[in-house]
């Protein structure tokens, strides 16, 4: 295929804006399955990681290829949270051009604003898709305002302003460019029941991949893959030069040449195929098998011109948590990984393609410090190792503080919390208490959008808390936004914890009475032991209780009262909120079957 034929797009947005969905449309219209394939009914067809489809949210990078019209485009799916930045910055460097996805009533938010920077400093050209604008919501004319201001002030070339505007209902795979307005304040699209419009502005917007001057193959590992006969794959743009099954090539990282290899395997990408291909064709992008020491950032290169491409620029983990092995009575009972060099493997491998992980050293040989984007990027990689049967125990998050100029810096975020009016006092409240420094409030058609600065240290804990206050009605979405000055901390003060002083099953009879006391987290039955924080006190202290204490047994018969004992429901939170639940001095210890909180030091002092 000649390169004029090619197309290389990526679709960035903020999270929940329809980028997957509208792929599942694009592989279905230009029939990439068979009609009888299991892909023809499914949707989120790229999301087949399993914590993917579990909380809707794309965590991984992913490219596929559809074929329109003798043009072959290939779609790179970009994450829409912020927590996996790293994925979009890195991916984009496979990308001509780049589909931005709005909401058609939510607008432009921080993420959005975040991955068109990042397009327009690598140089990307643009298309809009105003999504969603069957939505009664809808404020469709705000939204293109909004885009205009933000293409304004990010643009770093005139032409990045001539931008074309599409409309979209991405769930029915649906694009046009003209809409006619509805008595419920809903859009329809009047020019289209497909995505044919929008596959004419990719071939006609969108430009060919960019020659590269120059001899000699290059190619910069963007992604890596792993297959159980062929052993590592390098996925990356042909940024020059042609490759052939056979030939050698080199791995070059900051100038230096690491090793030598052979070409073992080739393909090119059709769908969620790789398709074998005996030939690299420039600009296309293609997985390449026989270079087990490349890591994401080098380039392969031909031997004779061993030229190195710019190293991808991925920003810094802001928050860390201390990972260690664990030292629970229970450990080795439900997963199979739990010493301190299983853990460090496992560790290790996840640096190889997780890009935004860093992992400097312990506080002691027996601890490990994990440094993320954010709580959710920390927590998908806790869920998924316990997943594969490891077990170990974290600490509270912390913020990454820098030096910068002989001053503590710590690092601010632009926060976005949308809610009903009649939430407006407990959003207020609550980020009042977090020492937030509110920029901006606009009203929306249901309810309305309060926009925020504030530390990523005051930050930690806040999204378990407002989706609380708010029983869930709560949108909240944040991105870094800067280093400031280390400014006072707030203590935000949490109840104290029941903690367990005898090892044994939690009893009924316990039960009942420490729920005089607070809330438990434990049913009856369950195995506790000494130092296993087994529920919340009222009050703000630590109260260390017996929760396998039985009822004392006599030659009495029982009052009828006594005959059925009534407890409330055991309180079971989520990964993240066990995280955000944890003090200085307690641990959350991971199995594959049990999340359970513990005191560091089991004993009683």
């Amino acid at each position: 295929m000649n390169t004029k034929h090619l197309r290389n797009i990526a679709i960035i947005a903020h999270v929940n804006h329809g980028k997957t969905t509208l792929i599942d449309h694009l592989l279905k219209q230009t029939h990439t399955f068979a009609d009888h394939d299991s892909q023809m009914v499914q949707t989120t067809i790229l999301d087949s990681n399993d914590l993917e489809r579990e909380r809707g949210v794309t965590i991984l990078s992913k490219n596929t290829a559809i074929t329109w019209k003798n043009y072959k485009i290939n779609i790179l799916d970009t994450p829409g949270h912020a927590d996996f930045s790293g994925e979009v910055e890195r991916v984009l460097n496979m990308a001509d051009g780049c589909l931005l996805l709005v909401d058609a009533a939510e607008g432009v938010l921080s993420q959005t604003r975040y991955v068109l920077s990042l397009a327009f400093t690598i140089g990307l050209t643009p298309i809009v898709i105003i999504n969603k604008v069957d939505r009664k919501d809808q404020r469709v004319s705000e939204v293109v305002e909004e885009i205009n201001d933000l293409f304004l002030e990010l643009a770093t070339q005139e032409k990045q302003l001539n931008f074309p505007v599409l409309y979209a209902i991405g769930r029915q795979g649906i694009v046009g460019n003209k809409t006619k307005l509805n008595p419920d304040n809903s859009l329809t699209l009047t020019d289209s029941t497909n995505l044919e419009p929008l596959f004419k502005t990719i071939i006609n917007s969108i430009p060919a991949p960019t020659v590269k001057q120059g001899v000699g193959f290059q190619l910069q590992a963007i992604t890596l893959d792993h297959d159980d006969h062929k052993g590592t794959l390098v996925i990356g743009k042909v940024s020059r030069g042609q490759v052939k099954i056979g030939d050698s090539l080199v791995i070059v990282r900051n100038s230096q040449k690491i090793s030598q290899g052979r070409v073992e395997h080739l393909f090119t990408f059709q769908g969620l195929k790789q398709i074998p291909i005996t030939e690299t064709q420039l600009g296309d992008i293609v997985s390449v098998a026989g270079f087990d020491q490349v890591k994401i950032g080098d380039t392969l290169t031909s031997p004779e011109h061993p030229e190195g491409l710019r190293p991808l620029q991925i920003t810094e983990p802001t928050i860390q948590i201390q990972l260690s092995p664990s030292n629970s009575p229970l450990v080795g009972q439900d997963g199979q990984f739990n010493t301190y060099r299983q853990i460090k493997q496992r560790l290790d491998k996840e640096l190889e393609t997780n890009v935004g992980l860093k992992l400097p050293a312990g506080n002691n040989s027996e601890s490990f410090i994990v440094a993320g984007r954010g709580e959710l990027h920390l927590s998908i990689l806790i869920e998924t190792m316990r997943r594969e049967g490891y077990e170990f125990s974290v600490a509270r998050p912390e913020v990454i503080f820098k030096t910068i100029d002989h001053q503590i810096m710590e690092p601010w975020e632009d926060l976005t919390v949308e809610v009903p009016e009649t939430q407006i006092g407990i959003i207020i409240n609550a980020l009042s208490v977090r020492k937030a420094e509110m920029t901006n409030m606009q009203n929306l058609k249901i309810g309305v959008r309060l926009s925020y600065q504030i530390s990523t240290r005051n930050l930690i804990g806040l999204r378990s808390e407002l989706m609380v206050k708010t029983s869930g009605v709560a949108v909240i979405s944040s991105q870094f936004n800067s280093y400031k000055p280390k400014a006072k901390s707030v203590d935000i003060q949490r109840n104290g914890s029941l903690v367990a002083t005898k090892s044994g099953r939690a009893l009924t009879y316990s039960i009942e009475h420490i729920q005089q006391r607070g809330i438990t987290f434990v049913e009856p039955g369950e195995q506790v032991y000494q130092g296993m924080i087994v529920g919340q006190n009222s009050r703000s202290n630590d109260l260390w209780i017996n929760i396998c204490k039985g009822k004392k047994l006599t030659n009495m018969r029982a009052a009828a009262a006594d005959d059925t004992v009534k407890i409330a429901p055991a309180v079971k939170l989520s990964l993240e909120q066990y995280l955000n639940f944890l003090n200085n001095d307690e641990l959350l210890e991971v199995t594959p079957k049990h999340l359970r909180l513990r005191k560091k030091i089991l004993t009683r002092k």
